[in-house]
């Protein structure tokens, strides 16, 4: 779509918006439950465009994909009434006679600019926030998962006039266009690298903008942990979606004296859960592209590989691989790894974590795993980063209940449930004034020391 088309579709949206139409709640709740039932009517075509841009088999992609999307838009169908609604809060007594409450305003017209690891969800469920609120939409899905981009814009315009939600498909070209319009509010998720010149247009317009990014997420296992049950949560955060999840553990920092059994253990649970030969396997996934699969293939100290290692350029499967002995000074500690490759670091004491970790950037995800109180405490109060978990990975964006989100360099802004209506909104404060009765004590000519300066310094102080 070239930038005349866009600039005639965001204006068709911005009419739309301004009519009113996307303001009732019953409106929202339609639109989203014709969303929910156009996802479930075409679910095996959405997994066989998964499987076809990413290799994910069916069970994962119903996991980490159209369930989670179908999940969200529930959320959102049963909780919009609530969060649209109005609420009272208390007037100062200075302000008598009034009501005073705060009103969700939708922002506008959007844009929605979603990634290829998770093409579907995170192209859906920041949809379904933008709805709830009463916005209207522009998707701009990643040009590297072309199967599943195809697959939304048909699935899209089966559910939406493209006046409320339209999709615009397309590479960089496409993409500056966008961002090159006057829109309300751009939610985009995907690189720092990207994050940066998104900021940059969107700072021209002065628009409001989440940038959701990643980052070196670390998963810190300390003496205390049970390594079996650590072992197995890690592995099946790893190595999901093939390494290539923004919040996935992207290396280990062990706490010395454990770190042998725990590589032993890791070893043993990548056998249990993708077997002898993962490269075979229909359930394991592959690198998106070439050029990113030559990326992560880089990366591989031959040298300190002590499982895995192996990989296909034909298939762009790179197989479950651990490298221990490594150092923060290696290529793979260099940038964030998005893929199948797991480094191990170690410490001695656990003193050493938090000062250490305070000098790197802001993670979007931490991990701890430990059953010691004192140490969950300090790297949870201590430590700045977007969301994790104790004892567990990944399964802190699972939730409607809680916002996801990054901090510093990570990203900027939440999205999901409630979070995510209110990222796509605006809280108008109003003050409903009486007319009934005035009180005279604001206005000139102003009289020191008398009544009125007295009832001022009794109402604000």
């Amino acid at each position: 779509m070239d930038e005349q088309r866009i600039q005639e579709l965001l204006h068709a949206q911005r009419r739309f918006f301004q009519s009113g139409a996307t303001l009732p709640v019953k409106f929202r709740i339609h639109a989203l439950r014709r969303l929910y039932a156009a996802i479930k009517a075409h679910e095996k075509e959405i997994a066989a465009a998964l499987y076809k841009d990413l290799g994910k088999g069916e069970f994962e992609s119903y996991m980490c994909e159209i369930g989670m999307a179908l999940s969200e838009i529930s959320y959102m169908i049963s909780h919009v009434r609530k969060f649209a609604a109005r609420r009272r809060v208390r007037t100062p007594a200075a302000q008598f006679a009034a009501k005073s409450y705060e009103l969700p305003s939708p922002l506008g017209n959007t844009l929605i600019m979603s990634p290829w690891n998770y093409p579907f969800l995170l192209t859906v469920d920041p949809l379904a926030n933008a709805i709830a609120a009463g916005n209207t939409a522009v998707l701009k899905p990643s040009a590297y998962s072309p199967a599943t981009s195809e697959l939304v814009a048909r699935l899209i315009a089966e559910c939406f006039s493209p006046e409320h939600v339209a999709v615009v498909t397309g590479g960089r070209a496409e993409n500056t266009a966008l961002l090159c319009q006057k829109f309300d509010f751009v939610f985009f998720t995907g690189s720092q690298a990207v994050g940066k010149e998104v900021l940059r247009h969107t700072a021209e317009h002065l628009t409001p903008a989440v940038l959701e990014l990643g980052g070196k997420s670390p998963c810190i296992v300390d003496a205390s942990a049970k390594l079996s049950l650590a072992a197995k949560r890690i592995v099946f955060g790893k190595f999901l979606n093939c390494g290539q999840t923004c919040v996935a553990p992207d290396y280990i920092l062990c706490e010395r004296s454990v770190k042998d059994t725990l590589v032993t253990e890791l070893i043993r649970e990548i056998k249990v859960q993708l077997g002898d030969r993962p490269l075979s396997s229909e359930s394991y996934g592959r690198m998106v592209s070439e050029k990113h699969f030559a990326r992560v293939r880089a990366l591989i100290d031959e040298k300190k590989v002590v499982f895995g290692g192996e990989s296909d350029p034909i298939s762009l499967k790179i197989a479950p691989t651990v490298m221990d002995g490594v150092t923060w000074e290696d290529a793979v500690m260099g940038e964030e790894i998005f893929g199948p490759l797991l480094p191990i670091l170690t410490f001695e004491r656990f003193e050493e974590v938090i000062p250490l970790l305070q000098g790197k950037q802001k993670p979007l995800a931490l991990y701890l795993f430990s059953e010691n109180a004192a140490h969950v405490r300090a790297i949870t109060e201590r430590l700045s980063f977007g969301g994790g978990c104790i004892n567990d990975v990944i399964i802190h964006l699972a939730t409607s209940e809680m916002g996801f989100g990054g901090v510093g360099e990570s990203g900027m802004g939440a999205y999901h449930g409630k979070a995510g209506f209110n990222a796509f909104s605006h809280r108008k404060s109003i003050v409903d004034k009486k007319t009934m009765i005035d009180l005279p004590m604001r206005y000139r000519p102003y009289r020191k020391g008398g009544l009125f300066e007295k009832l001022l310094r009794i109402f604000l102080k």
